[in-house]
């Protein structure tokens, strides 16, 4: 059981340091002149977010089964995760913060892929309930999880769709 807990806890723990890392280079950014776009489905995504830590714990077996197939498949997401963050830098938020002036980047995954972050957190969403049999919180927060991530991703269309012109300066 506490090794079930100490795996939540680390994925949790890793949020919670990343949106400090986030919070930073968002005041950075908007220090600069950055906009914010889509601001009020925010609290709804941290909604998602922590209701879906909270389903992994309560529905949690007891004892647990753990498939550390799917253990290791989170800790190569959280590779992919760490990729998107180096790629992105100073630019790297849970928000959606536009630079207008700034070309949009197009190194690491960011070369294959238009949002590979929202690929990771999709997989993400999925793996770690499966990982502990959760096929139900698996499911309903990967559906809960596409909606709020469809409407995110048309809000952040609109936002990068006038940078993608300054590529070619």
């Amino acid at each position: 059981m506490l090794v079930a807990y100490a795996i939540i806890a680390a994925v949790a723990l890793q949020r919670l340091l990343e949106l400090v890392y986030a919070n930073y280079n968002t005041r950075a950014l908007m220090a600069r002149g950055a906009v914010e776009i889509g601001r009020t489905h925010y609290p709804l995504l941290i909604a998602v977010h922590v209701a879906w830590f909270i389903a992994i714990v309560v529905f949690l077996s007891h004892p647990p089964v753990i498939n550390w197939y799917l253990i290791a498949l989170m800790l190569l997401l959280q590779l992919g995760r760490l990729w998107v963050m180096i790629s992105l830098g100073e630019y790297w938020t849970t928000r959606i913060i536009s630079l207008p002036t700034v070309p949009l980047v197009k190194r690491g995954p960011y070369r294959f892929i238009s949002h590979p972050n929202y690929a990771v957190v999709v997989a993400e969403i999925a793996c770690l309930p499966a990982a502990f049999g959760e096929w139900k919180t698996m499911i309903v927060f990967s559906i809960i999880n596409a909606a709020v991530l469809a409407f995110r991703i048309q809000q952040e269309e609109l936002a990068l769709n006038p940078r993608r012109t300054l590529a070619g300066r």
